[in-house]
């Protein structure tokens, strides 16, 4: 994290003198959800803050649904989301008209706890029959079909998801929905009805400490939190044919071409091209055109206006992938409607 921060205060070092909040007042922002896009959040707190000490910026996590039914509340200023609102559900929306702003593109791992097994393949198809219980062995011969000449323990698998509503179910099971189809029979969404005898955690860093803390175990991670873990994880099988390893680099290659909507969401899982991990997922923070507030609507615009600008150049050094610059352009298109 020092590390980190040194780097935002060398970037931040030319963006002019420190300012307090808006009209020289101390302003609190308070935001949470998704869990996915946490570690950038901290390290975007940070640093933006070296350069406003008067914009408190408070993250909570507890998940994409808690975001947006925080923000829909006005729990919170601003809420960040791994996948948007169902249109019901926005207009209900208490803030009135709300803006999706993309903040960057991540990988969703596969991590494994199996003695012995570094390195481990997965085409979508397996990982639909594992996740819904159809292969319940580390040696069925699905798997061993994606590992040729790897020594597949006789062992049980226990699978580790989400237990909160969570974005990152929902793009992981959109990819089994997607590349999967005709295999995956849980359908798509921040809840999944699970099978009774799987494990379920509290957040990404939740699954992450059941796969560290169980042999045999697996569950879906983001790449983030799989570090800082120690967890080993899976090359997915992607829609060129290719076993790609999930990274920052392998996310970006997935963002290129992406398909944008006028409300800047858009679908990243499965994509095309050799290069691109198949499970990368966007993610989002919202934030209402006219914010009640106006001291905190003017902190509001120039925190996102740093997440989308400044802080892009450092979001590799987090493991995420920055947004492609035509996503960029349009994301500060958007932040600039945000009314002070």
């Amino acid at each position: 994290m020092k590390t980190w921060i040194a780097l935002f205060a060398v970037l931040l070092a030319g963006c002019g003198k420190k300012t307090s909040g808006p009209g020289g007042s101390s302003v609190t922002l308070n935001g949470s959800g998704s869990t996915f896009q946490k570690s950038f959040q901290e390290v975007a707190i940070e640093g933006f803050g070296k350069a406003n000490p008067g914009i408190t910026i408070n993250y909570g996590g507890g998940g994409s649904g808690k975001g947006r039914q925080d923000f829909a509340d006005l729990v919170t200023d601003y809420g960040c989301t791994d996948s948007p609102y169902k249109p019901d559900d926005k207009a209900k929306a208490k803030g009135g008209e709300l803006l999706y702003v993309p903040i960057l593109l991540g990988a969703i791992t596969v991590s494994y706890n199996v003695d012995g097994l570094d390195t481990l393949q997965l085409s979508a198809e397996t990982i639909a029959k594992i996740f819904q219980r159809d292969i319940q062995k580390w040696n069925d011969p699905a798997i061993a079909a994606d590992n040729p000449g790897a020594t597949l323990p006789d062992a049980g698998i226990v699978v580790a998801h989400r237990s909160d509503g969570s974005g990152t179910t929902h793009q992981f099971t959109m990819f089994l929905d997607a590349a999967a189809s005709g295999t995956w029979k849980l359908k798509s969404g921040s809840t999944v009805e699970w099978s009774a005898d799987t494990q379920a955690g509290n957040g990404n860093g939740g699954v992450a400490q059941i796969i560290q803390s169980t042999k045999n175990s697996i569950g879906y991670v983001d790449l983030p939190d799989a570090k800082a873990s120690g967890l080993k994880f899976a090359a997915v099988k992607n829609a060129a044919g290719k076993y790609i390893a999930p990274s920052a680099a392998a996310a970006q290659a997935a963002g290129d071409g992406v398909e944008i909507k006028d409300d800047l969401t858009f679908v990243s899982v499965n994509a095309k091209g050799e290069a691109a991990y198949p499970i990368t997922a966007p993610t989002w923070c919202m934030v209402y055109t006219k914010p009640a507030d106006k001291a905190k609507g003017a902190a509001l615009k120039k925190y996102f206006e740093f997440m989308v600008g400044d802080a892009q150049k450092l979001v590799p050094e987090i493991d995420y992938a920055p947004l492609p610059k035509p996503l960029q352009d349009k994301a500060l298109a958007a932040v600039a409607k945000i009314q002070t």
